[in-house]
């Protein structure tokens, strides 16, 4: 199975995602993410999140949703999208196949001030999907 987080700026939310969602698959699936506008590079505060959990960062990075569109792509059964405005705000999907389709809206955590209360925030969004992710693969 393969599962796509999906944003618009691919730093935060969809990253977390999809980290938890490949260490909950252990092989069984893959997992990416992507976003409409990405911004360029992984948030600071996720990378730290993920760090704290145990969770391996290496060769993450803010990916357009271009990237799959292409034939080359992989076929995505699940698309999950984790904007935080309305699911017709978030990108549109145009690559392989016809996956099934989960909104979960979420706030963004990039979007919090203060250090302490950054983290904060950044936890509880590890923490939710986590949990959602859980039941959802159970």
């Amino acid at each position: 199975m393969n599962i796509l987080f999906l944003c618009t700026g691919n730093s935060a939310r969809s990253i977390l995602g999809e980290v938890i969602c490949n260490e909950l698959l252990a092989g069984q699936g893959i997992a990416y993410s992507a976003g409409s506008k990405p911004v360029g590079e992984v948030n600071p505060a996720a990378i730290i999140t993920l760090k704290n959990h145990g969770n391996s960062t290496h060769g993450l990075y803010s990916k357009n949703i271009d990237e799959f569109t292409k034939s080359s792509a992989p076929k995505i059964d699940l698309l999950i999208s984790v904007c935080d405005n309305a699911a017709s705000d978030c990108p549109v999907w145009l690559g392989n196949g016809e996956p099934k389709r989960l909104h979960w809206p979420m706030a963004d955590p990039a979007s919090v001030t203060g250090l302490t209360e950054k983290a904060a925030a950044f936890e509880d969004t590890y923490q939710i999907l986590k949990s959602k992710l859980s039941e959802l693969l159970s």
